[in-house]
C-alpha cells in the first residue's frame, strides 16, 4: 500500500493485528460499540455472508424510486456520519467500488478470531 492510497484486498492479511486493534478499539469506544469492524463481522454473520443482505443492514443502500441501489461516498456523501442517527455498523465504511474481496478479508481477517483485540496493550 505504500506510494498507493488503498490496500489491495491480497495486502490485508499482512495488516499487524495490533493495528487494526487499535484501530477498531477507537471505533467501538467512541461509537459506543455502534461502530466497527468487530460489528459489521456480527452482522455479517447473521447476514450469512450475503454482500446485499449486510448492506442493507448496515444501512449502505438507498432507494431511487423502486430502484435500490447503494449510497455514494464521493461527491456528495450519502452516509450518516452521526452515531445516533447511523444504523449499527454502518462505519466504518470500506470501498467496494472493485468488488467485495477487501471487505471480505477485512472481517476474515485473524484479530477477529477472539476477543483480545478488545484488550488495551
Amino acid at each position: 500500500a505504500k506510494g498507493r492510497d488503498f490496500v489491495y484486498f491480497t495486502e490485508v492479511k499482512n495488516i499487524p493485528s495490533t493495528d487494526l486493534a487499535t484501530i477498531e478499539r477507537l471505533w467501538t469506544k467512541f461509537s459506543g460499540g455502534k461502530f466497527g469492524y468487530s460489528v459489521q463481522k456480527q452482522i455479517w454473520k447473521k447476514s450469512k455472508g450475503d454482500f446485499e443482505v449486510w448492506c442493507n443492514k448496515i444501512g449502505w443502500t438507498t432507494k431511487d424510486g423502486e430502484i435500490e441501489r447503494k449510497k455514494r461516498w464521493f461527491g456528495a456523501s450519502e452516509f450518516t456520519y452521526d452515531v445516533k442517527k447511523a444504523p449499527k455498523g454502518h462505519l466504518p465504511l470500506t470501498s467496494a467500488l472493485r468488488g467485495t474481496s477487501l471487505i471480505k478479508e477485512l472481517l476474515n481477517h485473524p484479530v477477529w478470531e477472539n476477543d483480545d483485540w478488545q484488550k488495551e496493550p
